[in-house]
Order: C-alpha cells, then structure tokens, then sequence
C-alpha cells in the first residue's frame, strides 16, 4: 500500500495576467477581502500545513494584499510560459523551504467558494484511499484544489507550458481520487463572471 501522506505545504497559484478579464484577478474585492487574500485565508484556515503563493504579473500589487500575513511569497521570471510554469516554481520553493513535506496541494486564487473543509477533505481522502493524486470533482472537471503525494513531485518540478498538470494526470489515471466539489465551477475568466458573482452574492444577502 502506498503511503500516506504526512505533511502538507499548501501552494497557491496567483501568477497569472488575468488577460481575458482585464484587470488582475487576483485583486477582485470578494466579501470584503481581495480573491488573493480570500484563498489565502482558506489555506491557513485549513491548518494542515505552511503556504507559498506564486506571484508573477503584478506581483507588487498581490504582495502588497500579502502584506502581514504568514505566508511565503515566491516570484515566477517565467510566469508568461502558462500554469505549468507556476506550479513548477512553487513546488522547487515549497520544497526547497519545507523539505520533508510529503504532499503539496495546490490551489487557483479565482474559486470564490473554496473552504478550509474541502482542503482538509482532499487531505483526509488521499489517507483513506493512499491514492498518489486527489483531485476536486465538479461539472464533469477534475481539477484544483488538487493533492500530489510526493512520488508525483518531480513531475511537478518538470512541468512547463500552459496545460498546467494535465501532462501528469494523463499518466496517473489509474493513481487517482476525486472529491466532489460542486462550487468549484464558478471561477472568474472575465468580467461576466465576476459581474455574475457580484449579482449571487447580492441576491444571498436579500
């Protein structure tokens, strides 16, 4: 049986230019805190291990919304390359500044409605089912919040390009778990949505 993962580092992934929507994303006022801040929040909420978020485009701006908070920030040069780029760069410093860690979980600062619950849920099925990848389940998608046990990690380190882990969970499908995340479908690619998350979170006020 595989072994079970032991030690988290949680890496959230806030490099991203935010093209399609214009503006950086990551600095969207939601419920009273920035989306950066919002999934930052979440991770040390969660208290299943430290956080290192990945800056890339206007990192000055997202490290500023960091300001105070015990967190790792770490700059990507290379953030333009896409996702893969990303990940890469937090797994080499979440391991090179927490080597023992045994799974990393990475997470996307655009789902407004991630929760410390469903971070500790994906941490507490990969200890059931030992499975080297849990991944979030929603719409039909298999996706982030995701956990990577550590046989997984040089993979992570080699990843490049804008398919983010696809590569990878390509070759694992037999090596997986899923956790149902039914929220995980509303995430802001452009201003329609984030209009549209405006507009639910007024109508759950009324």
């Amino acid at each position: 049986m595989k072994d079970r993962v032991n030690s988290i580092c949680i890496v959230v992934l806030a490099a991203g230019k935010s093209a399609r929507l214009g503006r950086p994303k990551q600095l969207l006022s939601f419920g009273g805190e920035t989306l950066v801040q919002h999934a930052v929040r979440v991770a040390l909420e969660a208290a299943i291990g430290p956080v290192v978020v990945v800056t890339g485009a206007n990192s000055d701006l997202v490290d500023r919304e960091l300001s105070g908070i015990a967190v790792h920030s770490v700059f990507n040069p290379t953030w333009e390359e896409g996702m893969g780029a990303s990940i890469r760069a937090g797994a080499e410093e979440a391991l090179r500044l927490y080597p023992a860690t045994e799974g990393l979980l990475l997470m996307v600062c655009d789902q407004p409605f991630i929760n410390a619950a469903h971070l500790q849920h994906l941490w507490e099925t990969q200890a059931e089912t030992r499975k080297k990848i849990v991944l979030s389940e929603y719409a039909g998608i298999r996706g982030t919040p995701a956990l990577y046990h550590q046989d997984i990690f040089e993979e992570l380190k080699a990843l490049s390009g804008d398919k983010g882990a696809r590569p990878i969970l390509a070759r694992h499908e037999s090596d997986m778990a899923t956790v149902p995340f039914t929220s995980g479908e509303t995430d802001i690619d452009t201003e329609a949505d984030y209009e549209n998350l405006l507009k639910s979170l007024n109508k759950a006020k009324t």
